[in-house]
């Protein structure tokens, strides 16, 4: 749902961009006396607007955490389809970040095709022994980043309960499962 919003938020945005920047909504040809500057100051305007509401990083990195552990009851489950799935939009949660916060996107792409890369071959191997031994040194990766980010605070152990606790995790299914 918050991806929804946000994607109308972006093209309700830029169809008022590309009005903005057409003067109007006709096509005739602009006045030569027209100034050209005033929409670009809008325009530059309204990216900045559009970015100060999209989510930074902390809120995207809930739902990373949130998924991370869900990922983690759906291996252990043999819902492999689920494990991977949960995988994919770990990661694609923090696209937000990408613009709001490009350094710390780095950072965490660097991480997710790091450290994650060995839980999704796990998955794909249907490897539960595997995957919960990486599980471990993800945490142990988390914890460390966290530390090393002055969020030393936010330290995170492996999950006793689902975050989602109306799912079925037992539901067997291949990490193949999951629509592209």
């Amino acid at each position: 749902m918050r991806k929804s919003f946000i994607k109308v938020l972006l093209l309700t945005t830029l169809a008022s961009l590309v009005l903005i920047g057409c003067g109007s909504t006709t096509t005739q040809a602009p006045q030569p006396q027209q100034a050209t500057t005033a929409p670009a100051a809008d325009v530059t305007k309204s990216i900045a607007d559009i970015k100060a509401v999209l989510p930074k990083f902390a809120i995207p990195m809930r739902e990373v955490g949130d998924r991370f552990d869900n990922m983690y009851f759906a291996a252990k489950g043999g819902n492999w389809a689920l494990a991977a799935y949960m995988s994919k939009y770990m990661n694609g949660a923090m696209n937000p970040a990408s613009l709001t916060k490009p350094d710390e996107y780095g950072a965490w792409k660097s991480f997710y095709t790091g450290s994650v890369d060995p839980l999704n071959k796990a998955i794909a191997a249907k490897d539960f022994a595997a995957f919960d031994k990486s599980y471990g040194e993800v945490l142990n990766k988390c914890n460390a980043c966290h530390s090393a980010t002055g969020y030393k605070f936010i330290k995170l152990v492996k999950p006793t309960v689902p975050t989602d606790v109306h799912a079925d995790f037992t539901e067997k299914s291949e990490p193949g499962d999951v629509p592209k």
